[in-house]
């Protein structure tokens, strides 16, 4: 394995943090910067540390991690997703400006993290796989690094276009970030079931 697919790797898993990232962003678009830096670093911190355990439990939990990833995630993110829909259609009459109920707070967001980086336990079996048949670039803790950091700076962007796109969907950024996360979670769910 080289560097250059350590960080496609860390592209690939930054995907989903950075789409919920995004409705974040939406959801609350005067979300100050060091709240972004927050968000972002949380789903750098939680993608960096999904393949180091992953890798410390080995095959042992691969095959548990395969079967179980795509429904808790899909579970969490629909929960979620619901939520924002559920709260749009219940003030769909209202005719002022979109104000989210509550900003984002530390549990929703250690749940979005967790439910974004549920697959990354797996990549960490992956890089235990790579290490014995033909080596990695580096020691597994920087290549979970270098995952980490991808995702953070892939999501502190992301965040901050769902900021500007929250300005300008102003009362349809809490529909949009529903649906968001539930079709996260539908894809999610069938990436494992097929």
């Amino acid at each position: 394995m080289e560097i250059w697919e350590v960080v496609l790797i860390g592209v690939a898993l930054a995907m989903d943090a950075c789409a919920v990232g995004m409705t974040d962003g939406m959801s609350e678009p005067h979300m100050p910067p060091a709240k972004v830096l927050l968000v972002a670093g949380t789903f750098g911190l939680f993608q960096g540390l999904m393949p180091l355990i992953g890798y410390g439990c080995g095959a042992a939990f691969s095959s548990l991690v395969a079967k179980v990833a795509p429904y808790l995630s899909f579970a969490i993110l629909f929960v979620l997703g619901g939520k924002g829909i559920v709260g749009y259609l219940r003030g769909r009459g209202k005719k002022e400006k979109f104000v989210p109920k509550k900003p984002l707070g530390g549990g929703k967001l250690f749940v979005q993290a967790v439910a974004t980086s549920i697959d990354a336990l797996a990549v960490g079996v992956t890089l235990l796989a790579a290490e014995t048949a033909r080596g990695l670039p580096f020691h597994v803790a920087w290549c979970a690094l270098v995952i980490g950091a991808v995702t953070l700076l892939l999501s502190a962007g992301a965040v901050f276009l769902g900021k500007r796109a929250g300005d300008a969907l102003a009362d349809k950024a809490e529909l949009a970030g529903g649906i968001v996360l539930v079709a996260i979670g539908v894809k999610i769910l069938l990436e494992g079931v097929l």
